[in-house]
Formats: C-alpha cells, sequence, structure tokens
C-alpha cells in the first residue's frame, strides 16, 4: 500500500525535482565541454592548416544557449541566484521567507511567459524549416527544448516557493 503522509509525498517529490535538475546540469555541463573541444579543435585547425570546422560557431550557439537553460533549474533549486538583501537583511525571518516565496512565484511566472513564447517561436520556426546559415542546423528544435527547460524552472521555482525550508 502506497504512503499517504504528506512528508514522504513531499520528500520524493524532492528527491525527483533534485534528479530532474541535477541530471539537466550535467547534460547540460556534457554540452559545454563537447562545445569548448571543438571550439579547440577548430582553433588548432586554423592555426594548423589555416581552416576551421566548419559551422563551428554555430554548434557553439546552440549548445551555449541549451547550457545555459539546462543550469537554471539546479541553480533556482540550490538557492543559486544573486540575490541582493540590503534592504531585508534586518527583517525577521519570516518577512524574509515571505519575500522569497513571492520572488520565486515572480520567477516562475516569467519563466512560464518566457516557456510559452518560446515554444510559439520554436513552433513557427520548425513549421518555416529555419536552419542555421552554413550548416544547415533546423534551429526550431532548440527553441523547443529551451522551452521545456524554461518550463521545468518555472515548475522547480513554483516547488521551492512551497518548500522554502526544505534541503534541495
Amino acid at each position: 500500500m502506497a504512503s499517504t503522509d504528506p512528508a514522504a509525498t513531499s520528500s520524493r517529490a524532492g528527491g525527483l525535482v533534485s534528479a530532474i535538475a541535477s541530471t539537466l546540469a550535467l547534460a547540460g555541463g556534457v554540452v559545454m565541454l563537447t562545445a569548448s573541444t571543438l571550439v579547440t579543435v577548430s582553433v588548432l585547425m586554423r592555426w594548423s592548416t589555416s581552416r576551421s570546422v566548419p559551422g563551428d560557431f554555430e554548434w557553439v550557439q546552440l549548445a551555449v544557449a541549451l547550457a545555459a537553460f539546462s543550469f537554471l533549474p539546479i541553480c533556482q533549486l540550490k538557492r543559486g541566484h544573486i540575490t541582493v538583501d540590503t534592504f531585508t537583511s534586518r527583517l525577521p525571518a519570516r518577512v524574509n521567507r515571505w519575500l522569497d516565496g513571492l520572488w520565486d512565484l515572480v520567477y516562475a511566472l516569467f519563466c512560464g511567459l518566457i516557456a510559452w513564447r518560446l515554444a510559439v517561436g520554436a513552433i513557427e520556426t520548425i513549421g518555416n524549416t529555419t536552419t542555421t546559415m552554413v550548416l544547415g542546423l533546423p534551429i526550431g528544435w532548440a527553441m523547443l527544448a529551451a522551452a521545456v527547460m524554461s518550463a521545468l524552472v518555472a515548475a522547480v521555482a513554483l516547488y521551492t516557493m512551497f518548500h522554502r525550508g526544505d534541503p534541495p
């Protein structure tokens, strides 16, 4: 029989959120390492043969964009974003928790807005078969992946809003 204990359910949800965010950040790290290897190979080729990897900047552009979105969920979960508490540091802890929750909500709403607009743009771009200039890589799918990751950031922000005191 499954547990109906709210604390156990919250713990499982937190574990799932953490696992997804960590896996996505790890994948983003692999993407960035791959992009940096591509840049290194391209520069070495340019130095030694006066030729480079064709379209290297297109791969790097896509990789950096996807990696940046892949790091946002873990950053939100670990509360790693920059905060400025100049005016709130002297307020009671309860008020600061409320303000943190409010900003989590604002962040979730903006990430949701970004996800929505990225999805609309991705669908249009996929429909138009828009590609990069040199290699002809379809960019709509990368935009759609960024939309999904932005929606995930919104979900994590809502999670952190309701679980401010829980360890990530």
